[in-house]
This record gives C-alpha cells, structure tokens and sequence, in this order.
C-alpha cells in the first residue's frame, strides 16, 4: 500500500482524498487543525443556528460532479443544487436596479428594462466575448496541468489561437471600458475582479471570463448551506475509506522515512506522498522543516481579504430581500480598488455584498429573524499597515445597509471576522481570500503548480497554487494535485 497523507480538510483537500481513495492501493489520511472539516468554508452557531461564514456562491458543478462521480455516485443523489429567483440583485449608483436571473436570456431583458436597449447590446456582446474566454482559457488554466511559458510553446496552432483569444495583453478595466459605456453594468462587470481578490486595473482581461461562469454557465444554491459541500466531501472519503484526523495541527514536513514525513500534535506520520491543503506560505515559512529546497514560490503579493458580519436580520420576503444582493457605493467604483490596492486601507465607501441565507441556500434561521451574511472588501494584512478601527467600520457598513432600507434599526450583528482573525485561522494567508491577486498579465503563469518542484512526493491543492481561489478553482487544485500524485506514484492517468 502507498501512503498519501493530506494537510489541511479545506474543500481542495477533501477533494483529493476522495479521488484518491477511488485508487486500489492507496491509503490516505487527512489531517487537520480544526474541529470540523471544510476550511475557509466554515460554519458558526448562533442561539441554535447553524450558518456559513466563508463562500456564499456555488459555481461550476460538472467539477463537484467529477469528484463524486470518482466514487461512483451521482451528484444529484448525494447533493440538491437548485437556481434561486432572482440569482443575484445589484443596487447600482444612482438608484437603478438589475436582476440576474438563471437564464441568460432573462437577464439580457431584464437589462433592458432596467438600464435601456444600448446597455441590453452591450450586455450580449461583452457575454459573447466573455464566453469566448472561457472557452479558450478553461482547458489551458483551469482544467489541465499548471500552464509554463514552455508549455504553451508547445501547443499547437489551434491552440494557439485559443490562447490568443484569452485576451490577457489587456487589462479587465480597459476591455470592460472598450465594450460597456453604461456605468452600472461596467460596475457590475468590475466586481468580477473581486471573485480573485484582484484589481481590474491591472488584472488580465482573461478574468472578464468570470462574467461568464456566474451568468452564462450559472450559479446555485445548495440545500442546507455551502458547507454540506464539505461535508460531502467528507463523507464521501471516509466511505472510502479515508482517515479523516480533526484537532490535530501539523506541526512539520519533511523528506525521510518512506520518502516524506508529517509531523503533528499527536506524533509522526511517514507517507510515499503528502498533499498540501494550506497556504502555499504556510509551507513555505512555517511547516517545512528539510535541508533540501521544495521549489515553491507564493506566486505574487496576496489577494483581498474579507471584512464580515452576520447580522441576525428581520426576515423579509424574496422580493423585499433576495438571496444575493450587492450594493454598490455611490460615487466612483474604481476609488474602492484604489483604496485597497494603492492605499492598502479598508474602501471609504465600501460595496458591499449581501448573502441572506434562508433564500440563497434554504438553511434554517431563528423563528422570526434569518441569518444575514456581509461582507466589505479589505486588504490583506501587511508588516506596517495602519491600524484600523472595526468597530467603527462595522458602525460604518450597518449605516450604510440601514440607509439603504436593507436591515433594520434593531436588526443585530451575531457573528464577525476581520482580515486579522482571518490571517490568525489560515496560517500563511494573511487575510488573504484567494491566495495570490492576478495582479500581471502572467500571474496564470506564476501560480505554484500542483507539483513540487523540487521534492519528490510533495503536492500542492489549494487556492493558493494551480488553478487557484475560488471553491470550485480549490476542488480542481485538489483533483489536480491527485491526477499528478497517481501518475507518478502509480504510474496511472
């Protein structure tokens, strides 16, 4: 039997133990910190409720799907996905509203009525060009190994159109500004940027292919919450399987023994293979303990972080509060990235993102209130950032909801996290949601692969290395991670 050991129970982590144990002679075991799987999918309690506290969107099934078909299951037999109504609400600057709907097509006239006919045409071109995107990038960057500059020497010509077509010579804010002349929508279009933690000023044009992802191919809702996904997951590897060790942080990795070993809280485990589900940093300048270079690099400055609240809000009905909603400042979009990409300071005004959990994912709330899920952009902790007060900056973003005739006055905040507290719970992140921003027209480039460089059976999956943050880019890290272990360790595809 080859032993694999797995770091870290983040969705990328489960995710390779599932589709590892699928491999007769492989035994495998997770490891992780906390008491409870799932990551920065996580889950609080409040006064007898359950909520999530990290990713609120569900996106890009067929690649959950891959991982539960590895065990031979259906992924509707195991999981309810459904499509709430509307999608997601913007409040744009201005007053104007806009519904996104789960077809395309009722999105495209509900941008019509809303925002007029010319943004109605604009909105059809930039989905064509968006889609054109993902359909050029999604084999290269998302699906396939961790693309090198060697790699794509290498392709040939037809892929090498296709590589063209991914745009990345021109930044997401210049192309969105080329094709989008109507302020909200290029609103709308920019906070794509934010699904990655990066800057639309800077970032590839490549990542416009969000737009597509989240309203052409979709986005969900599941049944119970985003963190049955985890739990899924969990169940699935120790069906097959899997030892799955919670409270146990590692303490070490290293080569020796049969070719790697972990060391943690409660003693030494000597593996063929060890899958790193943590903050490529965290490797880096904390758990590995060898002489001999692995060859990871952290792949650029960090990405946005999150500042969040839960607030325990009066319910309302579907129309009066849907399940997202995003509530745009008022002055210029682009002064929230300046902010927290120049100034490296909370936004001034901030967008803010709203997940009302009972309509977005039929979880429970308390008899007469639901759990409300906020959040403002922040930076990412650095060495000699100003202190913030988030005390008052949660003052400021619950006027701001209130203001907005979002929640009431005697509505409550029950549950909140700063950049701080999200660098404390993720060693190595720094607040970070998303790993590295894709800040360079070759951040795809940079990523840390899925492999080691360096050091024979020691991989990487998580939204820190290929193909990168996201829930769905953090599964597929983590089955990529486990195509690359089997090939070398098994010699299988």
């Amino acid at each position: 039997m080859k032993r694999v050991v797995v770091v870290g129970a983040g969705v990328g982590g489960l995710a390779a133990a599932v589709e590892l144990s699928a491999r007769p002679g492989v035994e495998v075991v997770v490891v992780e910190a906390a008491d409870r799987v799932g990551g920065k999918m996580g889950v609080a309690f409040h006064d007898g409720v359950r909520f999530d506290t990290g990713p609120s969107l569900f996106t890009l099934p067929e690649v959950l799907r891959g991982v539960v078909e590895s065990r031979g299951k259906v992924l509707e037999e195991e999981l309810e996905l459904f499509r709430p109504a509307p999608v997601f609400r913007y409040l744009l600057s201005g007053g104007e509203r806009l519904d996104v709907a789960a077809r395309l097509e009722e999105t495209g006239e509900n941008v019509r009525r809303s925002l007029g006919a010319k943004a109605a045409g604009e909105f059809r071109e930039f989905m064509g060009y968006s889609r054109k995107i993902w359909e050029a990038a999604a084999p290269h960057f998302v699906m396939g190994q961790a693309p090198t500059a060697f790699s794509a020497v290498k392709l040939g010509l037809r892929e090498l159109k296709a590589l063209r077509d991914i745009d990345s010579m021109t930044t997401m804010a210049a192309a969105i500004d080329k094709r989008v002349s109507h302020r909200g929508l290029r609103d709308v279009f920019l906070r794509y940027a934010t699904f990655n933690g990066s800057d639309p000023r800077c970032a590839p044009a490549t990542l416009n292919c969000v737009a597509w992802v989240d309203m052409g191919i979709g986005a969900y809702g599941v049944d119970g919450g985003m963190h049955e996904v985890a739990l899924l997951l969990e169940r699935l590897a120790r069906e097959g399987g899997v030892e799955v060790r919670l409270s146990e942080p590692v303490r070490s990795v290293r080569t020796g023994g049969r070719g790697m070993v972990v060391e943690t809280a409660a003693g030494v485990l000597e593996a063929d293979a060890v899958v790193m589900n943590a903050d490529v940093r965290h490797l880096i300048e904390d758990l590995w303990a060898d002489a001999k270079p692995h060859g990871v690099k952290a792949g650029g400055p960090p990405s946005t972080s999150g500042f969040n609240l839960v607030v325990r809000a009066r319910r309302r009905t579907e129309e009066e509060r849907p399940g997202h909603q995003v509530l745009f400042c008022d002055g210029d979009y682009m002064q929230e990235f300046e902010d927290l990409f120049d100034g490296e300071v909370p936004p001034r005004e901030p967008t803010l993102y709203l997940c009302a959990k009972e309509k977005a994912h039929r979880s429970q709330g308390w008899e007469e209130e639901e759990p409300l899920f906020v959040m403002a952009n922040a930076p990412a902790v650095r060495e000699g950032q100003k202190d913030v007060n988030w005390e008052a900056y949660e003052k400021l973003v619950m006027k701001r909801l209130l203001g907005a005739g979002l929640i009431d006055e005697d509505d409550e905040v029950v549950w909140r996290r700063t950049p701080q507290g999200l660098a404390e719970r993720f060693p190595g992140s720094r607040g970070s949601l998303y790993g590295a921003a894709s800040n360079s027209r070759l951040s795809a480039f940079s990523r840390p692969p899925n492999r080691a460089p360096k050091v024979k059976g020691l991989y990487l999956a998580s939204g820190s290395a290929h193909p990168g943050g996201g829930v769905p880019l953090c599964m597929q890290s983590g089955r990529q991670a486990a195509r690359e272990l089997v090939g070398d360790l098994l010699g299988g595809d």
